[in-house]
């Protein structure tokens, strides 16, 4: 029988860590169905959702010891769910933010949606530089649903306010 596990793991990045951890997955019968991988800094965060058989879980801890002894930080979590499914009745939107980079911007934006009863689906964001001050810019998309009889004019106006207040653009758009 065939479980779902999250399986995260980071550490110092280096050329092959994804190739490795993938292995060991695979060796074990494991399959990501879903993953976010990513660089931040000189580390390396790898996130997955992996169907594996159940009677290989404990292998695969084993394994994680070994990808820990190696220096990585490795969490092993059942979960039920085989993937997200969709909110029956949610209107699902992609939420873009550009501005002056400055502390705070993810948590007042997050703090207004979770008022509003609006779940983040999914998040990136970033740093990058203005190509002529090297000013820090703040680059934020998010994709999130809005629940069922929520007055969708009426969030996204709060959230325009959030934004002026913030010195940063919102964008919002049905997906």
């Amino acid at each position: 029988m065939r479980t779902h596990i999250i399986f995260s793991l980071t550490g110092r990045d280096r050329v092959g860590i994804v190739e490795m951890v993938t292995g060991l997955l695979l060796r074990r019968g494991g399959n990501v169905e879903t993953s976010r991988m990513v660089r931040l800094g000189r580390e390396f965060a790898a996130l997955m959702l992996v169907a594996i058989p159940a009677e290989q879980l404990d292998g695969l801890r084993a394994d994680s010891e070994w990808l820990a002894a190696q220096g990585y930080q490795v969490s092993i979590s059942q979960t039920e769910g085989a993937y997200a499914r969709p909110l029956p009745g949610w209107l699902p939107y992609r939420i873009t933010v550009e501005g002056a980079d400055h502390e705070g911007i993810i948590h007042e934006i997050a703090r207004y949606l979770a008022q509003h009863g609006v779940t983040i689906e999914s998040m990136d964001t970033e740093i990058i530089q203005a190509p002529v001050s090297g000013t820090p810019l703040f680059a934020m998309t998010a994709l999130v649903a809005a629940p069922p009889g929520q007055s969708t004019a009426e969030w996204q106006v709060g959230l325009a306010e959030v934004g002026r207040l913030a010195n940063v653009e919102i964008r919002v758009s049905a997906v």
